[in-house]
C-alpha cells in the first residue's frame, strides 16, 4: 500500500476501475460461454454464490467487523437493484433486441452515476467530461451488434429498467464506508442469490448446470467477484464517476476474449469503440 501512496489519486482509480473493466468482462466471457449449455439464472446465481463464499471467506480472513447498518443496507439494495438489472437484461435480450437493449442499458448504466456523482461530489474536469462522452460512445458501439433491430417500446423500457437497475448498483456500492468492505459485498450477493432464485422458483426454471460447465461458471464467478472488489476500492479511493466509466469498459474485455479465444468476428463498430474507449482513457487520467 506504500507503494500505492506515490500514485495520484485520480491515476489510481483509473488504474482500479480497469482491473475491474478486465474483471467484469472475463466473468461475462465466461459466464457466456456457460450460458450455452446451462440456464442464465442458474449461471448468474451459482456466480453471485460463489461470491459470497469467497468474500465472506477473505472477511473472516481480514477479521473485518460486521457492517453498521448503513453499509448493510446499500449491499442489500445494490444485491437487489443488480439482480433486477439482469432479469431486465435477459428478458430483453431473449426477445432479440440484443442490438437496442444491451448498448442503452450499458449506456443508462453509466449516465445514472456521473449524474449522481456530479450533484454531490460536483462537476468533473473539463476535460475527464470529455472523456466520459468519448467513453460512453465507446461503450455504445463495443456493446452493440451488427445486427438491425426494429425498436420496440417494450424493449426501450427493459433497455432502461436494466440500465437503472446497474446504475443503482454502482451508486450503492459507492456509498460504503471506508471501515467496511467484505461484509456489504457478501449482503449483496446473497441479496442477489435471494432474488433471482425466487424468480426462477415461481417461473419454476430450475434447471442445474452440468459438471463438464461448473467449472467455467465457478471461475466466473471468481472474475466477477475480483470486479466487485476492484470496484468497490476504486469508489472508496476517489470519484465515483472516474470509477463508473473506467469500469463499465468491461464490454470491452469481454469481445477482445471473445476475439482471441474463441476466433469470433468482431465489426468495425466494435473496433472503433475500443479505440474510443482507448482515447477517453487519456483524458480521463490526465
Amino acid at each position: 500500500m506504500e507503494a500505492l501512496a506515490f500514485i495520484p489519486a485520480e491515476i489510481l482509480v483509473v488504474i482500479l476501475g480497469l482491473a475491474a473493466a478486465a474483471s467484469w468482462g472475463a466473468a461475462d466471457f465466461g459466464g457466456g460461454v456457460a450460458t450455452k449449455r446451462a440456464s442464465e439464472y442458474m449461471v448468474v446465481i451459482i456466480t453471485q454464490a460463489v461470491g459470497a463464499v469467497l468474500l465472506s471467506a477473505l472477511a473472516l480472513s481480514f477479521s473485518e467487523t460486521m457492517p453498521a447498518f448503513d453499509n448493510a443496507f446499500w449491499g442489500a439494495f445494490a444485491g437487489i437493484s443488480g439482480s433486477l438489472g439482469l432479469i431486465a437484461l435477459y428478458r430483453g435480450l431473449s426477445r432479440g433486441r440484443m442490438g437496442v437493449v444491451a448498448p442503452l442499458s450499458a449506456v443508462v448504466a453509466v449516465i445514472l452515476p456521473v449524474l449522481h456523482s456530479a450533484f454531490y461530489e460536483g462537476l468533473p474536469a473539463i476535460h475527464q467530461m470529455f472523456g466520459f462522452l468519448i467513453a460512453i460512445v465507446g461503450i455504445w458501439f463495443i456493446a452493440g451488434t451488427t445486427e438491425k433491430a426494429e425498436t420496440h417500446f417494450d424493449d426501450l423500457i427493459l433497455a432502461l429498467l436494466a440500465g437503472f437497475g446497474f446504475g443503482l448498483f454502482f451508486i450503492s456500492i459507492g456509498q460504503f464506508s471506508g471501515d467496511s468492505l467484505f461484509w456489504p459485498l457478501v449482503i449483496a450477493k446473497l441479496s442477489a442469490v435471494i432474488l433471482l432464485l425466487s424468480f426462477v422458483l415461481v417461473k419454476r426454471s430450475i434447471k442445474l448446470p452440468s459438471r463438464d460447465v461448473l467449472p467455467v461458471i465457478i471461475v466466473a464467478g471468481i472474475f466477477d467477484t475480483g470486479g466487485n472488489l476492484f470496484f468497490a476500492v476504486a469508489t472508496q479511493m476517489g470519484r465515483l464517476d472516474i470509477a463508473t466509466v473506467t469500469s463499465s469498459l468491461y464490454p470491452g474485455g469481454t469481445v477482445l476474449l471473445a476475439w482471441l479465444i474463441l476466433k469470433e468476428h468482431l465489426s468495425s463498430k466494435q473496433w472503433l469503440g475500443v479505440g474510443l474507449a482507448l482515447i477517453a482513457l487519456m483524458f480521463i487520467s490526465v
